[in-house]
């Protein structure tokens, strides 16, 4: 019996290390934040407000991600398309939705050049996408002339910022864009192939899967929710800047990578990403709760990471183990 239940362990060791990660810093926070002003559901629904956009822009990355690919570019594409909305709405005379409308689809696009200078021209995503990081950042720059936009559309600004009830709209965006990536993935066949081509490619190309097409989905996927993420985040701040979103690329990142997925591919998906996105909205927004030093709020953020970071490496390492257990079970 225990050695079944070790076995289970050892089998969920993906999912459960960073779920037990995310308890911790949970209870940590709740008995040590002045006032325990952490644990309030207020303070649960400002948590899952500034996750929100991160969450968006994470969804694309954990596709990029399981194609065994890596995207770059998402802070800039975000940029980029808060930008042109407003660059419409101010110097075109553009209605709101419209801008919406086409800077979702401009960004779109510019994931779909990634996929293409991947897939085609053969380039490294991690060369591809740093590229397009300088293009799309460029735009930004030569739109605003290095000045920000004070007006946004109407409509980013209520996803932004507006409330259903008690439940911001930002967040209910956010949720949709999770199932929505969730059930594409576990229930489609396009979901099968993404893992397919991330566990092993040339098995999959054998298998009569075009590898191709589906990298270069996968980053065009990338670039449409950078892009969302970044129109909503616009609209929440309420002003577009060029250079306003870079530290959005390492958060969903380092956040896609928490939850559990695999940077090499094949592992990991969107229930994953939740609990690595949790993680990391949670850490910000205790350390913020129990007045840390703000010289060293950076440093400590960076050693939490990197020890959560290496927990799930090595419940890896027992998931591997424990396949292999079961591989060699079967075989006798």
């Amino acid at each position: 019996m225990i050695n079944r239940l070790v076995r289970l362990f050892k089998a969920r060791a993906r999912f459960v290390a960073p779920l037990m990660t995310l308890i911790v810093l949970v209870i940590f926070f709740s008995l040590v934040s002045e006032g325990h002003r952490f644990f309030t559901g207020i303070n649960f629904i400002n948590i899952l407000q500034q996750a929100a956009a991160l969450a968006i822009m994470a969804t694309g990355v954990t596709y990029v991600l399981l194609t065994a690919e890596i995207d770059l570019s998402i802070a800039a594409m975000a940029t980029f398309a808060g930008v042109f909305a407003s660059y419409l709405l101010v110097n075109m005379q553009v209605p709101g939705t419209l801008a919406f409308v086409i800077s979702f689809f401009g960004a779109l696009v510019l994931g779909g050049v990634n996929g293409v200078v991947t897939t085609r021209l053969k380039l490294p995503s991690f060369m591809a996408t740093l590229a397009m990081m300088q293009i799309a950042t460029g735009l930004a720059i030569y739109l605003t002339k290095g000045r920000p936009f004070f007006q946004v559309p109407e409509i980013a600004s209520t996803l932004g910022n507006e409330r259903l009830g008690s439940i911001p709209l930002i967040v209910i965006a956010a949720a949709v864009v999770l199932v929505i990536g969730h059930i594409v993935l576990q229930y489609t066949r396009f979901g099968r192939f993404i893992y397919m081509v991330g566990g092993n490619r040339e098995a999959a190309e054998l298998s009569g899967i075009s590898t191709t097409r589906v990298r270069t989905l996968t980053l065009l996927i990338g670039g449409a929710t950078a892009g969302l993420a970044g129109l909503i985040n616009t609209g929440r701040i309420g002003s577009a800047h060029a250079t306003g979103f870079e530290d959005m690329m390492l958060d969903a990142i380092s956040a896609v990578v928490l939850g559990g997925t695999s940077l090499f591919g094949g592992e990991g998906g969107i229930p994953n990403t939740i609990i690595g996105l949790l993680i990391f909205a949670v850490l910000k927004n205790g350390l913020n709760l129990i007045n840390l030093d703000i010289y060293l709020k950076t440093v400590v953020t960076g050693l939490i990471l990197l020890a959560a970071l290496v927990i799930n490496i090595y419940s890896l390492k027992l998931g591997a183990e424990a396949a292999q257990e079961i591989e060699t079970e079967a075989g006798r």
